[in-house]
């Protein structure tokens, strides 16, 4: 499976059951950008009892693929190591504008040095020095070395879903 969803072009559908008649599918090119430019995300994985587990992050993407990172020992990564299979969810939280973004896939690891330096440039970038991680020995180590090294997943989409909302109402549904 890639990590990465660079260059892929995913069968775009509207659901006319949840979609105002002049609605139109989001590209998804429209969709990327969108979901690259949130700041604050939610990520759903799986514990080992089956029970979801929800938090909010944040993230970052680099080749069109939403990446984040966590502590090793943290719930989620924990979660991950036994089911990769996770949904990721941003939106501004409002119900009549924007677009909420749903995405479904699977969690890979990214322990490759020069991608981890790709991320830790892209976390200084969008969020500030507060985020300036550095790329060391398959982690992310944050500033100043003051805290524990962090994993990072690229999030790999199976399928994905947009929830236009305002004037036209659309849910558009994106195959991988």
């Amino acid at each position: 499976m890639t990590s990465t969803t660079a260059g892929r072009n995913p069968v775009a559908e509207l659901d006319a059951r949840f979609s105002d008649g002049a609605a139109r599918p989001t590209p998804w090119p429209v969709a990327a950008e969108r979901l690259a430019a949130a700041e604050v995300y939610w990520l759903t994985t799986v514990r080992a009892d089956g029970r979801p587990h929800v938090t909010p992050l944040i993230g970052v993407s680099v080749d069109e693929t939403l990446h984040f990172c966590t502590g090793p020992g943290e719930q989620k990564a924990r979660n991950l190591e036994r089911n990769a299979h996770c949904v990721v969810t941003t939106g501004n939280g409002t119900l009549d504008d924007g677009e909420d973004l749903v995405v479904e896939g699977e969690a890979v690891r990214v322990a490759d040095e020069a991608r981890l330096g790709r991320l830790a440039r892209e976390y200084a970038a969008k969020y500030g020095p507060r985020w300036a991680f550095e790329a060391r020995d398959g982690r992310l180590v944050p500033p100043g070395g003051v805290g524990e090294p962090a994993v990072a997943f690229a999030v790999v989409p199976t399928r994905a879903f947009g929830f236009a909302k305002g004037e036209r109402f659309g849910q558009t549904r994106w195959r991988f």
